[in-house]
């Protein structure tokens, strides 16, 4: 039975009687939504109406990988299973965003790398990088990072700290804080570095006018939002291709997201709180902390 008790302040699930507890659930009316990101692995009309039995609301289509016409043909699998089982599920796709990322190497596909040794970062990304020197696709790396930062590689599995700057030559000198092994064309952060990168490239203005708008998805999943006027640029591309229907879901993944977040908020329909960048820019155990606050605002 539901406590009458007035003694002291009422807790959160109060309300929670044995009634609710082994009464049978109705998924129709179910408020958290269920999104699911749609590879190889699921994409075939048959699994994807498994998906849509289990409770798939809303489709991923992740433009970090495959292209135009693969994304089109796992769509329309998509709708013909959706049209199968009488169910509406919605779409949504993700940008790819701006990326900073390692390069190529001269021999092998894989570098060894020694704790305490130096590391070279150059930004003449045609350089076929070894275990003394790799090259990075930011040309403004040597602007952006000062010495005694962390410059963090393939999602914080490599720690390297700056050492010196040479701007002249375009080179960063770091040394590695961990034994690591890494591949070619790993992802980089920069904690705390406002990169100067635009937030839509020009592969993601084209995936949302030439795919997004054409195809009538339903959400615009945007990478890397940094300030209110990221949502401007994209609703305006939106109507500049006959999307405005399509609504905008920001990405919060750095700080200067984080930091911009009211303004991010007022401007967008949703936030998605992207934990594991996120957790590349400030302490993993604070993570929980931003996420509660951005929650907390957009409710």
């Amino acid at each position: 039975m539901q406590s009458n008790s007035t003694n002291g302040p009422e807790l959160r699930g109060s309300n929670i009687v044995l009634d609710k507890i082994i009464a049978k659930t109705d998924v129709s009316n179910r408020k958290t939504k269920i999104i699911c990101t749609l590879g190889p692995a699921c994409w075939e009309v048959d699994q994807l109406e498994k998906l849509i039995e289990c409770g798939m609301s809303v489709a991923r289509f992740n433009f970090s990988h495959g292209d135009h016409g693969g994304h089109k043909a796992c769509l329309d699998r998509l709708r013909q299973a959706a049209k199968n089982k009488d169910a509406h599920v919605a779409v949504m796709l993700d940008t790819k965003g701006p990326e900073i990322r390692t390069g190529f190497f001269a021999d092998g596909n894989k570098v060894e790398l020694v704790k305490g040794q130096n590391l070279i970062l150059t930004t003449d990304y045609s350089f076929k990088g070894n275990k003394d020197k790799l090259a990075c696709s930011y040309p403004a790396i040597c602007t952006s990072v000062t010495v005694g930062q962390s410059i963090l590689v393939a999602d914080g599995s490599l720690v390297l700290t700056v050492l010196s700057i040479d701007d002249a030559a375009g080179e960063v000198t770091t040394r590695v804080e961990n034994n690591a092994g890494i591949g070619e064309r790993k992802n980089m952060n920069l904690p705390g570095v406002v990169v100067d990168l635009p937030t839509l490239t020009e592969k993601d203005i084209d995936d949302i006018a030439q795919w997004g708008c054409k195809n009538k998805v339903d959400f615009i999943a945007a990478s890397f939002v940094r300030k209110a006027s990221d949502v401007k640029a994209i609703r305006q591309i939106l109507a500049d291709n006959h999307g405005q229907h399509i609504k905008i879901i920001c990405k919060i993944e750095n700080l200067e997201g984080l930091e911009n977040y009211h303004g991010i908020l007022a401007a967008t329909d949703g936030i998605m709180v992207a934990r594991g960048d996120l957790g590349m820019e400030i302490p993993p155990e604070k993570v929980f902390l931003a996420q509660k606050m951005m929650i907390r605002e957009a409710n």
